[in-house]
């Protein structure tokens, strides 16, 4: 019997060889996203792991608000920060609410006390000014002024910043002041924002003193340019570990090079750049008071402490001022003081060598 010949079907031959042409499609296609992953990830190594780690001063935001709200006492947390950190450079927010709890009355007793002792140990301030200031409601507006419009509010903001700047105006340890905080960053319970009140704001600031001007933006969410074009110092924040109500926590994708190219933007219209808010706490979205301890310290721990630290220093910025030392104060109240002995560890070297071998898990 003749071998049968092979049946044929052209349109089986044709559905053959498409599928042929589809798998080689999809094989070119993962080949270069292999690719194209691979490049991104020796990218991503080089800016965090290639770039020289530079000598970048570190200080710390200090809220009294915040230290209050942490259930502490926030003279004895502040005498700490000062004492057993060493911390050398604060940024201390002037909070409204504070100095003008009754309407066209100054006090400045609280503020006071936090500049003098701060220049008692040699340590420098920059001091900030105006109605958003750092801490949850990030306005911070005393009872009887809620109830303006805002144009009365603006009003009173701009007599109480001019108060503020002429009270400590003679203060040699007040290096900066800074005018808002993060103004063009929507967040917080705020008014939207204003380029013509900031301005206006600034402008008072500088017909009473000569010292820099800080404006702050979000290092993340900002290309810079906007703050930028009213700061003599620009101000930065730097937040690895963030949280979306749409992705919950996640960390953040962005490199010390993101933040270098950011700056080269920016460099004609600044002097200099820093970091006013580094990551030293976990971003929550409710009191870290309501919060479980061991959830906390999964979200910001010595560990990530250092690596922030770290980033900051690829970075390059000359300073970096740490966002958290009232919450490792309250960690320490409650039995885990490890966050603040990383912290000190690192406030405590006097050289830079010293304080990257300080960075090394003990």
């Amino acid at each position: 019997m003749p071998p049968v010949a092979p049946v044929t079907n052209g349109r089986l031959d044709h559905s053959a060889a498409t599928i042929r042409r589809v798998r080689k499609t999809v094989l070119s296609v993962l080949l270069f996203v292999a690719l194209i992953s691979g490049l991104f990830f020796m990218s991503v190594v080089d800016s965090n792991l290639g770039l020289e780690e530079k000598d970048v001063k570190l200080g710390a935001t200090y809220s009294m608000i915040y230290a209050n709200d942490l259930g502490l006492d926030w003279k004895e947390t502040y005498t700490a920060v000062l004492d057993d950190l060493g911390v050398r450079l604060f940024r201390i927010p002037a909070y409204w609410s504070d100095i003008e709890s009754e309407a066209g009355t100054y006090d400045f007793t609280n503020v006071d006390w936090q500049v003098s002792e701060a220049a008692r140990r040699g340590a420098t301030v920059i001091l900030a000014v105006g109605r958003k200031l750092p801490r949850w409601p990030e306005c911070h507006v005393p009872g009887w002024a809620k109830s303006l419009d805002e144009t009365a509010a603006q009003d009173a903001v701009l007599r109480m910043v001019e108060a503020t700047v002429i009270h400590f105006s003679k203060d040699p340890s007040i290096v900066a002041w800074q005018v808002e905080n993060e103004p063009f960053f929507d967040f917080g319970i705020c008014p939207p924002a204003s380029d013509e009140f900031l301005a206006r704001e600034i402008a008072a600031v500088r017909k009473i003193d000569p010292r820099p001007i800080v404006v702050s933006e979000s290092g993340e969410l900002s290309t810079w340019v906007r703050a930028a074009a009213y700061a003599d110092i620009l101000g930065i924040s730097t937040y690895r570990v963030v949280w979306s109500r749409f992705t919950g926590y996640f960390f953040w994708p962005i490199t010390p090079k993101n933040y270098q190219r950011k700056a080269l933007a920016v460099r004609t219209l600044v002097k200099k750049i820093i970091i006013t808010e580094l990551q030293g706490e976990p971003w929550t979205t409710v009191p870290v008071t309501a919060m479980p301890l061991d959830e906390q310290l999964k979200l910001m721990n010595p560990d990530r402490l250092r690596s922030n630290i770290v980033f900051a220093r690829r970075i390059g910025f000359p300073e970096a001022y740490l966002w958290g030392v009232e919450w490792w104060y309250w960690l320490k109240k409650q039995g885990h003081p490890e966050m603040w002995e990383a912290a000190k560890a690192v406030f405590r070297q006097p050289s830079l060598n010293e304080q990257l071998k300080s960075l090394q898990k003990p």
